[in-house]
């Protein structure tokens, strides 16, 4: 290790505001893991909120925006920027999935841009998609992540090629995201330029356009290297754009200059008696962890989601029927894992389809989650049960408002992304202990890794 080259400044280090919910999360559990204490609202956090956590070194804030259009973020990214840029943290962070889900008509990357260039005038906006430790690379421009025992290029990719809101049919990212914005023009840092010691920008290219700079990013080596750009860029740069990746690669230059010590993860925090879990994730990934559970102690209860496309009677029925039968579940000694669909190609999923359809897609998905949320409170609160996971980036984000919590902080790793959380809310939920998993994240027995309390394995 060298010797620190300067110190870290005092106060927030970095602000995020990312655009799902395990996305956030993921933010948080890189830094806590590594140290530097974080937490994530779900709302923008008030001084009140913010004066009891002192210390903090990151702060984010979880939202629906990978669903939204571009209307809903010219509405509402403006004025969350400028909360979390009144904290004054050395980069802003607008946190994306390390899939890359966007379109520019549902949860526009370029769009976000577009906004956040203009609240941070920065010189470029550096682009950092890849997350090694997540099997996320990107080479010469183009992304790459892993499925099962292969590594595949994204618009090959058998889960993100086949989503079913923003099919990834582009690997390039900088032409992804130049294709969602008139106004960016986006170039790569390749794994030569970076090699070759290529700076970020300190002084904006062409006035009235957005110079977006996209980082291949491969191993420690290269993480380390964009990490460096990163941090060392913030004053001309102080905006970024990416996944998780952007915080390890901040803390492998951090470790790697001495400026903090690597630390050992923590361990787990041991067995539930019971455990909740409610997915609305229609991934591959999550259909064999359903398996998996229905083998392994957990009882399968099918959530029928087109009664959110019919009368709201209807759906207060299905949600009933699947509370009660959560309850018994849970009466019979198991673990009741509430579930929308198992796989794409359960027949469920064409059927919502049909159901959905002529209906705002990103409204009918959200009723899902909501109803998913509702169904997850009620049995917490009539169970007793404390320790529950949401599966599916965009229904963890609608379900997890309905539990009544104000923020997030890590409790226990598991798989990089997916970790194990606590609650902090001001009435019974405080206190439970919760995960949200990405639908195409996570070992097999994942929902068993949880229920056994996580930890590093």
């Amino acid at each position: 290790m060298t010797q620190p080259t300067d110190r870290l400044p005092d106060g927030p280090l970095v602000a995020w505001y990312a655009d799902d919910f395990t996305g956030a999360a993921a933010v948080m559990e890189v830094l806590t893991f590594a140290g530097l204490p974080a937490m994530l609202f779900l709302a923008p956090p008030t001084q009140a909120q913010l004066a009891r956590y002192p210390d903090l070194k990151g702060i984010g804030v979880a939202s629906t925006a990978r669903a939204q259009s571009p209307e809903w973020m010219d509405a509402e990214l403006p004025d969350i920027f400028a909360q979390l840029a009144a904290l004054k943290p050395a980069l802003m962070h607008y946190k994306v999935c390390s899939t890359l889900d966007s379109s520019p008509q549902v949860g526009s990357i370029g769009r976000a841009i577009e906004i956040g260039a203009r609240g941070f005038s920065p010189a470029a906006v550096p682009i950092l998609i890849a997350a090694p430790q997540m099997r996320r690379y990107q080479c010469f421009g183009h992304l790459f992540a892993g499925f099962g025992d292969a590594v595949f290029r994204l618009d090959r990719h058998p889960v993100m090629s086949r989503h079913p809101v923003t099919p990834m049919n582009e690997a390039d990212v900088a032409r992804h995201i130049a294709l969602q914005s008139d106004r960016i023009d986006a170039r790569c840092l390749t794994l030569e330029d970076i090699a070759a010691g290529a700076t970020l920008p300190r002084i904006a290219a062409t006035p009235g356009r957005i110079d977006a700079v996209t980082l291949d990013c491969m191993d420690e080596r290269t993480e380390s290297a964009v990490g460096r750009l990163i941090w060392k860029g913030r004053d001309a740069n102080p905006f970024v754009v990416g996944s998780q990746g952007v915080e390890y690669a901040l803390v492998r230059h951090w470790q790697d200059t001495g400026q903090i010590a690597a630390v050992t993860a923590p361990q787990g925090v041991g067995k539930a008696d019971r455990m909740v879990v409610v997915s609305g994730s229609v991934s591959p990934t999550t259909a064999a962890q359903i398996a998996w559970a229905k083998a392994n102690g957990f009882a399968g209860i099918a959530f029928d989601a087109t009664s959110v496309c019919r009368e709201p009677a209807d759906l207060d029925q299905e949600i009933a029927r699947a509370v009660a039968a959560c309850l018994d579940a849970i009466d019979r000694g198991l673990d009741p894992l509430v579930y929308t669909a198992e796989g794409p190609d359960d027949p469920a999923v064409e059927a919502f389809i049909r159901a959905a359809a002529g209906q705002d897609l990103s409204k009918v998905n959200q009723r899902t989650g909501d109803a998913l949320g509702r169904v997850l409170h009620q049995t917490l609160s009539h169970s007793g049960v404390r320790r529950a996971v949401v599966s599916g980036g965009d229904t963890s984000g609608h379900a997890t408002r309905q539990l009544g919590i104000h923020a997030l902080s890590a409790l226990a790793p598991t798989i990089p992304g997916a970790a194990l959380f606590q609650a902090h809310a001001d009435g019974p939920m405080d206190g439970l202990q919760l995960a949200l998993k990405g639908g195409q994240m996570g070992s097999h027995d994942y929902f068993g890794w949880i229920r056994s309390g996580g930890g590093p394995r």
